[in-house]
């Protein structure tokens, strides 16, 4: 029986915060934890380019979330770690499937049509503020996506749709060239979307998240800042719609969780339960904080870990690609088969090739 396949990744465009941890990273190592099928997780550094400008913040970030998984219990023995930009192939792949790609698929992107709809409310030209790269961002993914057979792929509600495009862009590969790849599968996850500093969803685009590993002083700064309701000490409160509670729980044990929706009941105060969520927290991540500055202060420890991963992710996308660039026509034996024969061009002449 075939091993499944799991592929996630992680754009280096901000800081990590406790909304990434919850959401992605706690449930993504557990998964790798298992011990079955293959799992790739990978930074995505060639998506962060499409937002982060700025050379130093795009090579500062990627340093910080490969760091930050490593801390967390990633082990690079069950899994391969890769850096997107490291594996020339899913370039390569990203250009041979834009060459199949419905343009009127990726109209209907989600990023796309939010940044048209937004020039169009201002008065301004749709496409203003767009680049390829934010319009081709499906493709790219795609590629991340078919390269490596993805059976699956973790994600939360608003990347669904990525995943949905890459079966899509998959079909009409096939329906050109025949079947090359599996269809993925969108996983989503029961992680809640985790609120941040203003009771929208914890995002770096809101600029309202929660460093993962900042000090416990810091932390409690930060978790004073939520807001909660006027309810006073002793009236009962809902756990259900609360930030504070969301956050508890994702780093807490499961019988504390259970204790801790009786202390809602029975009317917990706002600063009592802020106090006891900063404790929660900073119990968890003490040691990963110790181990995520350690890898900082020693960034060849990552490299290290990064490196050879990426070898063996390489002879995988090689070997991968042969196919695929077999199945377009893009085959090196065959200009060699027929260079220099009667009765064909000779490729090296001026009027050979696309360029014409």
């Amino acid at each position: 029986m075939q091993r499944k396949t799991t592929l996630t990744g992680i754009t280096p465009s901000g800081t990590p915060h406790l909304g990434n941890y919850i959401g992605m990273i706690k449930p993504a190592v557990a998964m790798s934890a298992e011990g079955s099928g293959n799992h790739f997780y990978f930074i995505s550094d060639l998506h962060a380019l499409v937002k982060c400008h700025g050379a130093e913040r795009v090579e500062r970030f990627t340093v910080e979330i490969a760091a930050t998984w490593l801390a967390l219990g990633l082990d690079p023995e069950r899994v391969l770690f890769y850096r997107q930009s490291r594996i020339p192939e899913i370039a390569e792949l990203h250009w041979i499937l834009g060459c199949v790609a419905p343009k009127g698929l990726l109209n209907r992107a989600h990023a796309y049509k939010s940044l048209r709809d937004r020039n169009t409310r201002r008065g301004t030209d749709a496409d203003t503020d767009v680049s390829l790269g934010l319009f081709a961002y499906p493709v790219l993914m795609a590629a991340d996506i078919l390269l490596f057979d993805a059976d699956e792929v973790p994600v939360g509600t608003d990347q669904i749709q990525h995943v949905e495009i890459a079966r899509d862009i998959a079909a009409s590969f096939h329906a050109r060239y025949g079947a090359q790849f599996r269809l993925p599968r969108a996983v989503v996850g029961d992680a809640p979307s985790i609120p941040g500093l203003d009771g929208r969803k914890m995002s770096k685009s809101y600029g309202n998240t929660i460093p993962l590993f900042c000090t416990a002083d810091a932390l409690r700064g930060f978790i004073r800042r939520i807001k909660t309701s006027s309810l006073a000490p002793g009236e009962p409160k809902d756990w259900r719609q609360c930030t504070l509670f969301e956050l508890y729980r994702g780093f807490a044990e499961a019988h504390e969780i259970a204790a801790m929706m009786r202390r809602y009941e029975a009317g917990i105060g706002w600063g009592e339960m802020k106090d006891l969520l900063v404790d929660t927290i900073d119990r968890r991540l003490a040691g990963p904080r110790s181990l995520y500055h350690d890898y900082l202060e020693h960034p060849q420890r990552i490299e290290a870990v990064l490196e050879q991963a990426e070898q063996r992710v390489r002879r995988i996308a090689h070997h991968r690609l042969q196919a695929i660039r077999q199945a377009v026509g893009l085959r090196p034996s065959a200009l060699h088969a027929t260079h220099g024969h009667p009765g064909h061009p000779d490729p090296t002449s001026a009027h050979a090739g696309c360029f014409e």
